[in-house]
């Protein structure tokens, strides 16, 4: 690291070179001037980390000198000597921006702290600057960010959906009017040509609801998880009035978050455990919560276990990629977009989601809703 640079102006000659001496000595880079015209020449045509000034000299006082200087440079740190009876003036120099005065005549255990103080007020107000300018930019990204992101949402909602509604219109117009004299063959191409495009609608839609949980934050309100989840299985049972399926629900403590965010969370979860016990005879789903240790708190985990088809942990961390799936379509139909949004929806509470697993042995995902809690 170099050394810091210091200009020294005193209209006292000799004082100014027995300073410049000691100044130098302890290993600071010096320069010194009689006269503030020159020092201000010197400022304008080099760097200086510190100005040293006189605060009463002939030919223009330290306060003006001080001003002048740092309109060549704001980020010029100053302090100001001066004698007993102008105290007061030196505090008006604190004023326009001075870190600090001394009193003449001084030792050098007294104004050595008072120039290390002051390039290091200077340092953290350059570094404090730049932090801002850091944060204005990134500001001006996110901003960006938004702006690309609606635009990109208002695509796919509409440019993409267009030519898709019009491959499921005229292929439904095409099966209802061609009828009986269609070929078994050919009917069931067509019927997968809808199917591809009611898939392809609902992935449009499912990218769209993780787009726009970019944007505000969520609310926060008590939530009674305990009526959330009796109401989304309520849904579930009712769309599959035939499936025998047992569910357990053990009280539920409140939650505190976004009731709408977090009811979407347990329909994803809840619709993926029902999913996943397709093809179990003694399909069972079982929810509730535990607490733990964590950084000095006690943390509320809540939990939905399942003991359908389950998965290998090897694979955990493609869970919640957005499309990404671990079983085919034929398997369990969906998107592979649900855990990408429940994970996305507890980050933005400040919580989070894990999973434990194995093949054919069920899953159990925990999560967090409020890392505060």
């Amino acid at each position: 690291m170099s050394a810091a640079s210091l200009i020294i102006v005193d209209d006292e000659g000799a004082h100014m070179r027995a300073l410049c001496d000691t100044l130098g000595f302890e290993g600071y880079r010096v320069a010194g001037f009689e006269s503030p015209r020159e020092a201000l020449r010197a400022l304008n045509e080099g760097e200086c980390d510190l100005l040293l000034t006189d605060l009463m000299m002939p030919e223009m006082d330290g306060i003006e000198l001080f001003r002048a200087a740092r309109a060549l440079d704001p980020d010029l740190a100053g302090v100001i000597m001066t004698g007993h009876g102008t105290i007061d003036t030196a505090v008006a120099a604190l004023q326009i921006g001075a870190l600090d005065y001394v009193l003449k005549p001084f030792r050098l255990n007294v104004i050595l702290p008072v120039i290390a103080r002051a390039l290091e007020i200077r340092k953290l107000r350059i570094e404090n600057a730049a932090l801002h300018e850091r944060e204005r930019q990134q500001a001006l990204e996110l901003a960006a960010a938004y702006r690309d992101l609606e635009s990109f949402s208002y695509s796919i909602s509409h440019d993409l959906r267009s030519p898709l509604r019009a491959i499921r219109g005229m292929t439904q117009i095409y099966v209802e009017e061609a009828g009986d004299t269609l070929q078994p063959g050919a009917r069931g191409r067509l019927d997968q040509v809808l199917r591809g495009a009611e898939r392809m609608d609902q992935m449009i839609e499912d990218l769209l609801r993780f787009c726009r949980l970019s944007r505000a934050a969520p609310a926060r309100y008590r939530i009674d998880l305990n009526a959330i989840t009796r109401r989304v299985i309520a849904d579930l049972q009712a769309a599959d009035p035939q499936r025998r399926l047992e569910v357990r629900i053990d009280p539920l403590p409140d939650a505190q978050g976004d009731p709408g965010l977090i009811e979407q969370v347990m329909a994803n979860l809840l619709s993926n455990a029902f999913k996943f016990t397709r093809n179990r005879a003694d399909a069972r789903v079982e929810i509730g919560s535990t607490t733990a240790a964590a950084g000095g708190r006690t943390e509320r985990i809540y939990f939905v276990r399942d003991n359908g088809a389950g998965f290998n942990m090897k694979y955990a961390d493609k869970l919640y990629g957005v499309f990404q799936r671990l079983h085919t379509q034929e398997q369990f139909p969906g998107t592979g977009v649900g855990l990408s949004i429940v994970k996305r929806i507890l980050e933005r509470h400040g919580g989070r989601i894990w999973a434990e697993s194995a093949p054919d042995q069920g899953a159990t995902f925990f999560f967090v809703v409020d890392q505060e809690t």
